[in-house]
């Protein structure tokens, strides 16, 4: 599919919220305005994510497009999956021994996502609302399975299913409707409501937003489905609020958004780092805009081209970066000499 600005910027903007999320949460527990940001950002940030990448899947379903799949993200899972139990482990981290169908922390994701591709198969034959309601149905059923959890990534990936399917569906004309002013405005109201609902009642568990427990370990073994249902609305408009005000406009770093997959993949060896030396703390606005400035910087640089070049072969299974920097280097060589 052919490149545009506006899905690079969201997906930029989107990964930046990922980064900054992970560096806020450990401030959440003693700060009750941090933990409204915090669960403000999760109600949108892996819906929206997961939804673009639902939007980018439709040649999904072939099956030289899965065994690329399976490269392109099973491979590059195992390979991570090992880099961070080493990585846990020398850094004393106590639950550092995962198996490897138990993903560690962000990884979950790289698996969901080729298990969504897969149950496109399935799902694309279907009429797509008829589709996107049994997803719902299973995601919300999935939820009384006392047992479901992050073995398999089994609960986020029927949880999440349905953005993923929904963008699939969704054509670019349709996305862009939500850029008109009266969705703009709208929007709008619909943020400040649900961040002012967040600060009013802190009890709300951000749990239900991760997609990776049961209703039973949530606390609400019989009414969960209903909490599961209300949390798919939320994000669903969250999710609209957020991508209707992305810019169309090709900016500098645009191009930054087709890398989210490595910024996604490296920065937990840094945010773990940060975790674990206790490097940062939040006493005030000024230090929370460090840490967005801290995120920002983390995006950029592992966006950059000398990153790409050198964890391509382990990301995507391929050298072309290597090949290309190789070529300029004897070039160049080539050059002096003669």
């Amino acid at each position: 599919m052919k490149r545009e600005a506006y899905f690079d910027n969201a997906k930029l903007l989107l990964i930046f919220l990922v980064v900054f999320g992970h560096m806020i949460q450990p401030f959440t527990d003693g700060s009750r305005p941090i933990y409204t940001l915090y669960t403000w950002i999760y109600t949108f940030h892996m819906p929206a994510f997961i939804f673009l990448s639902g939007f980018f899947a439709k040649g999904s379903g072939h099956k030289d497009y899965i065994l690329k799949l399976a490269r392109k993200l099973i491979l590059p899972y195992l390979i991570f999956q090992s880099v961070y139990t080493g990585y846990f482990f020398l850094m004393g981290d106590e639950d550092w021994l995962n198996g490897p169908f138990l993903p560690h922390w962000s990884l979950w994701f790289l698996f969901s996502l080729f298990c969504w591709h897969i149950l496109l198969y399935w799902f694309k034959k279907l009429p797509p609302v008829m589709g996107i309601l049994i997803s719902v149905e299973i995601g919300l059923i999935i939820g009384y399975v006392s047992d479901v959890g992050q073995l398999f990534s089994l609960s986020r990936t029927f949880v999440f299913f349905p953005f993923f399917l929904a963008g699939y569906w969704l054509t670019k004309e349709q996305v862009h409707k939500w850029r008109t002013t009266w969705v703009k405005e709208a929007s709008l109201v619909v943020m400040a409501v649900i961040a002012a609902v967040i600060a009013i009642f802190p009890e709300f568990s951000s749990g239900w937003l991760l997609g990776s427990k049961s209703y039973e370990v949530l606390g609400t073994p019989e009414l969960g489905g209903l909490f599961r249902l209300a949390v798919y609305i939320l994000a669903g408009l969250m999710t609209i609020s957020i991508l209707a005000w992305v810019p169309n406009k090709e900016f500098r770093l645009s191009h930054f958004g087709s890398r989210t997959l490595y910024v996604y993949l490296l920065h937990g060896f840094i945010i773990q780092f940060i975790r674990h030396e206790h490097l940062f703390k939040v006493d005030n606005i000024l230090d929370l805009l460090g840490l967005a400035i801290m995120a920002a910087t983390i995006v950029l640089i592992l966006s950059t081209n000398p990153i790409r070049t050198f964890t391509q072969p382990v990301i995507e299974g391929r050298t072309s970066q290597l090949q290309k920097w190789w070529a300029r280097i004897t070039n160049k060589q080539s050059s002096i000499e003669s």
